[in-house]
């Protein structure tokens, strides 16, 4: 699967590629803003800075491929908890009416939290029968 396909329901981009009808509801993921983007050219319906990363894992993690695997069990951890928890229950509600693409700015479209993100709004949507 390519970084930026998905669900009908819920799809991962980075922040960088244009805009598209598509994309249903637009939602950055990140902490901080995207180095060079615009507000106007974003197109955002949402801002979830605290479903990112807490910026200790962000740090520790590195994006570094080879901490991939370690990276999305802590970060699964942070999710459990507020206020991230809070910002899962409102992905999924919006999931749950039309499409919804999380949009992220890092390089790597396999390594990067978005993935992870996506993954677990997934498996939380089907296991509450959505």
């Amino acid at each position: 699967m390519r970084a930026d396909e998905g669900t009908d329901t819920l799809r991962i981009k980075r922040i960088y590629a244009p805009p598209e009808a598509a994309d249903g509801r637009r939602v950055l993921v990140d902490r901080l803003w995207p180095r060079g983007v615009s507000k106007e050219s974003a197109q955002l319906d949402g801002w979830m800075r605290e479903a990112a990363p807490s910026p200790e894992l962000r740090k520790w993690f590195a994006h570094k491929p080879d901490k991939f695997a370690e990276f999305a069990v802590l970060y699964e951890e942070e999710l459990q908890s507020e206020p991230a928890a809070g910002e899962m229950e409102r992905l999924c509600a919006w999931a749950r009416e039309s499409p919804v693409t999380l949009l992220y700015a890092a390089k790597d479209e396999r390594h990067n939290h978005a993935r992870v993100l996506r993954d677990a709004v997934l498996r939380r949507l089907s296991a509450h029968g959505s």
